[in-house]
């Protein structure tokens, strides 16, 4: 650690910047070097091992070199190289500043925070879209430069550079330029593009062409340039739909957490080193507001202008310290005087001490009022050469008077369209600011933007309505609950099939009220919402892959796989199940003409996404895309089939989307069963009830009516019971033989109770307990129950082959013989149309997904097309 840099309180070293001697720009020019990029580097003195953040090696010797804002450490050979920027100016290098996307606090190991460039060692927080990590107290000052996934309907570009990020990455990651190790596991260093993934050293990165390819993945990356998306207003957890879960702990929420760096009353148990004195420090009335306030340390013995500087360093602002006072936080008073100890020295009426008992240890830092500054006007077309244009402003500028001085800069001559009012005075928007906060002011921008008219559309899919409805219907339902403005609400797409509409807004105002009134609005005691971008436009080599991942499955991994996808692809192409469904990714390709989807989840996953795909194909542009499999459930056996495996065991997510972009299509059948009950459902009030309307269900793999069902049913109730056990495919498989044993000695004449016909045929059923119809060879867990043995009563079963194989089992014993490959099943028919007849209830299950089903009957026929799977071998 570096001399005189102690931690204060727990957390995030960085809240609390301790007060160094001397000023940053003498330090380094002691040195004989010139100050690198915003950094403010003093020697100081090692006390125990440290490395370069530079070259990454070890700093030998007792003195290194240390940035007094970011912490960055140093060789002093190695200061004139350095390009990376300090956490305080690095924000005023973004050219088109994006928010970042934080999801819930976590503990990351080996990760580096990017603003204070410390160790993430207490609960810290990533972005669900880049590869930025940081503390939750250095949250606020986090620079931001995430991903640009998305048009808003301003940016005219085709062309993407390299978007690179600092750090986190593997100690075994070489250098793209010079093939050399430039991860490390010691300090953030080293670069990598979050486009292409390309990897590089802090000194190689800026020699590599600034154009990005997309790297392998570029043919299934959806083009940022092909995705426009209006998100004015909207938290960037909906526009890329993170589910919002930022409970800490019980009854604290995360937004209290990351609203302000020390809690009130927490500074009084700090540990105070001898001799200096805490104060909190607020930036500017919207922080007192907030009761958001930054510690610092300082000797007891200071100037005020040493006060001043740890107090901006504490905001990560490189300003002078000359530009800046401190007023009390309950008198407002102005100090411009010293801070001198007060022990045993006559008081000077001239001159006060922050540190007397009368007066608060808080204060508010105020910039001094000017009576010209300087600003920086950026292009927002971003075809312009130049990054930003200064302009000095005084008491007299006007917005008119800027925006004619500098377009002759910019090459325009004529203006369409002001932000500001044409005679709003500039100098006092700029003191509006700097009251509201300092560190605002350093973060504002002034652009000139040229007026294009462009079309305002939001699209908001609400879900959860009554389905088989008219668009007039729907309509009027959301007139009634939501109060919609039909001059700039219309309904753009419907979809009976899932109760759902699409509505294009046309007004930013008119769009958020909705939003936030479908948030606490039911219609049926089911409403379901999500923000919708727009995909087209796709160039024609580019197949762009639609991920699906259910985040319950596969013992929770669903949740990993999600973020990595979301690095790995762009998030717009990333929908999580359990928020809104297939529904929304489908209808975000729906204008894709070439796509191909991959279902991370069970077989039960892979149902609900292929059922979807059945019902709105027809408003697709490609009716037929290619479904791959990632298999998360417990039995998994359709991942099987296709040679994806029996479960997702860890592998690498890029080699996954490798695999699915190098694999081959098949065909493979599904089926359509048609449950028609004859007599009422259970439960009917005052025991009248009319039978229960025929129901349709579509299925991939199999079948099953009997004793197979009846463990599925337990299984099923089971997991109600206690959902969070469920988290294994071990404890899954352990619950399955349990309830197997429990069924052991069970017998059911299940032939008497039944009646098959196949292709019109009559067929009598031998003595059964459970009758399986399949179409792929694996059941339960991988075991072939048709068995491999030859018949000439019956083709070889394929999965394309338009036929289902029909077998039955003895019981229990005989299911577990089965899956341990001592037997087969029961072979009894083979065929396309099959009616059976249910005497009495019976339990059913189709995929896995089980019920009672009520006497009637059950017609299984070939569904419409053939689906596209993809075969990994």
């Amino acid at each position: 650690m570096a001399d005189g840099t102690r931690s204060v309180r727990g957390g995030s070293p960085a809240s609390s910047p301790v007060l160094g001697g001397g000023g940053r720009a003498t330090a380094v020019a002691a040195a004989g070097v010139s100050s690198p990029p915003g950094h403010g580097f003093r020697r100081v003195t090692l006390t125990k091992p440290t490395f370069c953040h530079y070259c990454t090696d070890f700093i030998w010797g007792l003195a290194g070199y240390q940035c007094e804002v970011c912490n960055f450490m140093s060789h002093e050979k190695c200061l004139k190289n350095i390009k990376i920027p300090c956490s305080c100016v690095a924000p005023s290098l973004v050219r088109v500043p994006v928010a970042h996307c934080f999801g819930s606090p976590g503990h990351y190991k080996r990760k580096f925070c990017t603003v204070c460039r410390k160790s993430l060692e207490s609960p810290a927080l990533r972005c669900e879209v880049c590869e930025l990590h940081v503390h939750t107290d250095c949250i606020l000052f986090a620079c931001s430069d995430c991903r640009q996934c998305h048009q808003d309907g301003h940016q005219d570009h085709d062309t993407y550079h390299h978007h690179w990020r600092e750090g986190n990455l593997s100690s075994s990651a070489r250098c793209e330029v010079c093939r050399k190790t430039c991860g490390s596991s010691e300090v953030l260093s080293g670069m990598r593009c979050e486009w292409c993934g390309i990897l590089a050293h802090a000194a190689c990165y800026v020699i590599v062409t600034p154009e990005c390819t997309f790297g392998r993945l570029r043919n299934m990356i959806l083009p940022p340039s092909c995705v426009q998306l209006f998100s004015r207003n909207f938290s960037k957890l909906h526009c890329f739909r993170v589910t919002e879960n930022l409970q800490t702990e019980p009854g604290k929420s995360f937004k209290d957490e990351k609203v302000r760096a020390v809690q009130p009353g927490e500074e009084k148990a700090a540990w105070r080193p001898q001799g200096k004195q805490m104060l909190k420090i607020f930036d500017g009335n919207d922080a007192v507001k907030r009761n958001q306030f930054r510690l610092i340390s300082v000797p007891r013995i200071a100037k005020n202008e040493e006060v001043v500087e740890a107090a901006l360093r504490a905001y990560y602002i490189n300003d002078d310290e000359q530009e800046y006072e401190l007023q009390t936080f309950t008198q407002q008073a102005l100090l411009s005087d010293d801070v001198i100890n007060r022990n045993d020295a006559v008081e000077d009426s001239n001159l006060s001490s922050v540190f007397r008992e009368s007066v608060p240890e808080a204060w508010i830092i105020r910039a001094k009022p000017k009576d010209e500054e300087v600003i920086r006007i950026y292009p927002a077309w971003l075809k312009v050469g130049m990054a930003y244009v200064s302009l000095r402003v005084n008491k007299d500028s006007t917005t008119q008077t800027v925006v004619k001085e500098v377009l002759p800069l910019l090459g325009k001559q004529v203006i369409q369209r002001m932000v500001l009012d044409n005679q709003e005075l500039i100098l006092n928007r700029l003191k509006d600011i700097r009251k509201t906060s300092i560190r605002q002011m350093n973060q504002t921008r002034f652009y000139i933007v040229e007026n294009n008219k462009s079309i305002v559309r939001v699209n908001l899919l609400v879900g959860g309505l009554p389905p088989q409805l008219s668009r007039e219907e729907y309509t009027n339902i959301l007139k009634a609950e939501l109060a919609i403005k039909t001059n700039v609400v219309s309904v753009s797409h419907v979809y009976q099939a899932q109760g759902a509409v699409v509505l294009e807004i046309s007004c930013f105002s008119e769009a958020e009220r909705i939003y936030m009134l479908v948030k606490d609005t039911t219609v049926n005691d089911n409403l379901a919402w999500s923000g919708l971008p727009e995909a087209s436009k796709i160039p024609q080599n580019c197949c762009p892959v639609l991920v699906f991942v259910n985040p319950k499955s596969g013992g929770l991994k669903g949740r990993d796989l999600l973020y990595s996808f979301r690095k790995l692809l762009n998030p717009h192409q990333v929908f999580e199940l359990t928020n809104g469904g297939p529904l929304p990714g489908f209808h975000t390709f729906c204008k894709v003409p070439s796509f191909r989807v991959l279902v991370c989840g069970g077989d039960g996953t892979v149902g609900w996404v292929l059922g979807a795909l059945e019902e709105i194909r027809h408003k697709l542009a490609c009716s037929e895309p290619s479904v791959a499999i990632l298999p998360l459930g417990t039995g998994n056996d359709l991942g099987r089939v296709l040679r994806w495996g029996a479960g997702y065991s860890g592998e690498d997510p890029y080699s996954i989307l490798v695999s699915v972009d190098e694999a081959d299509d098949v065909l493979m059948d599904r089926w359509t069963i048609l449950l028609d009950a004859d007599e009422p459902a259970e439960g009917a009030e005052n025991g009248v009830a009319e039978p229960e309307p025929p129901k349709i269900v579509q299925m991939n793999n199999y079948c099953g009516l009997g004793i197979d069902a009846e463990l599925s049913l337990d299984f099923h109730h089971a997991r109600e019971e206690e959902p969070g056990k469920f988290n294994s495919r071990f404890h899954n498989k352990g619950v399955y033989v349990k309830v197997g044993l429990q069924k052991i000695s069970h017998t059911r004449n299940l032939h008497k109770d039944i009646k098959l016909q196949v292709d019109q045929q009559e067929v009598e059923l031998p003595s059964i307990e459970g009758l399986i119809f399949i179409n792929i060879p694996s059941w339960g867990s991988g075991a072939d129950l048709w068995g491999s043995d030859s018949d000439n009563r019956f083709e070889k079963p394929r999965i394309d082959d338009g036929l289902l194989e029909v077998v039955g089992v003895t019981g229990v014993v005989h299911m577990g013989q089965v899956q341990g490959g001592f037997r087969s099943g029961i072979r009894i028919a083979q065929g396309s149309y099959f009616r059976v007849t249910l005497l009495k209830p019976i339990p059913v299950q189709v995929d896995g997904e089980p019920w009672i089903q009520a006497p009637g009957r059950i017609i299984i026929s070939a569904a419409g097309p053939k689906v596209l799977a993809v075969d990994l071998f």
